[in-house]
């Protein structure tokens, strides 16, 4: 079984794979974003960095789908290999912080790896708005992220929204999260327990 929580910086996701892989007693894998030694410099001059970083992550990731995928241990993965290509490098290509020469290298390596992996067998995307994502990046307080403008929130947000409106590589699960806590708010983590259970058993819990 190989679940992975997606979506956008400040959504919750690391937390929510935590947390569901502690529930489950399942493995938890996650992003390389504390070793990457390219995110702070990106988020200073992203136009220098941005080809760096996203072959960095698409690395890691690449790394990390083949230990899953090698593995027979259920795994929680944060994140997943489609958003480093689909939302972060297209849209910083879009935003002409990746070079045309740079993003179609970028591409050719992305399409040469994913025909070696395996789509989740359940994706849970956790839809949140730019206050949700603001609040909760404040509060986490990682200094290299305070130099983030909302214009590079949203310009993600409506790549993750064509992404998941054409996601067709397997079972999906939306959840919007703007309202829930399910940290501070058991039932609302018993509440996204009860929909990915149903989703992954066929159960209704």
């Amino acid at each position: 079984m190989h679940l992975a929580v997606s979506g956008n910086i400040g959504s919750g996701k690391t937390t929510l794979t935590e947390k569901l892989a502690k529930h489950y007693g399942w493995k938890a894998e996650f992003e390389a974003v504390d070793d990457n030694p390219y995110l702070p410099d990106f988020y200073e001059d992203m136009k220098r960095w941005a080809f760096h970083l996203q072959v960095y992550f698409l690395n890691s990731r690449f790394n990390q789908i083949k230990t899953i995928q090698e593995s027979k241990t259920p795994t929680i993965q944060d994140r997943t290999i489609y958003e480093d290509a689909y939302i972060f490098a297209a849209n910083l290509y879009k935003s002409k912080l990746l070079s045309e020469r740079d993003y179609y290298n970028y591409r050719s390596l992305f399409d040469s790896m994913i025909s070696h992996v395996k789509a989740p067998d359940l994706l849970i995307y956790l839809k949140a708005d730019i206050p949700k994502l603001v609040g909760q990046i404040e509060k986490r307080g990682r200094s290299y992220e305070t130099a983030m403008r909302i214009d590079y929130l949203k310009n993600l947000n409506s790549h993750y929204e064509d992404w998941i409106s054409n996601y067709k590589e397997g079972k999906l699960l939306i959840i919007d999260v703007n309202e829930l806590d399910f940290v501070e708010r058991p039932e609302d983590f018993s509440f996204i327990v009860d929909k990915v259970h149903r989703e992954i058993f066929g159960l209704f819990a």
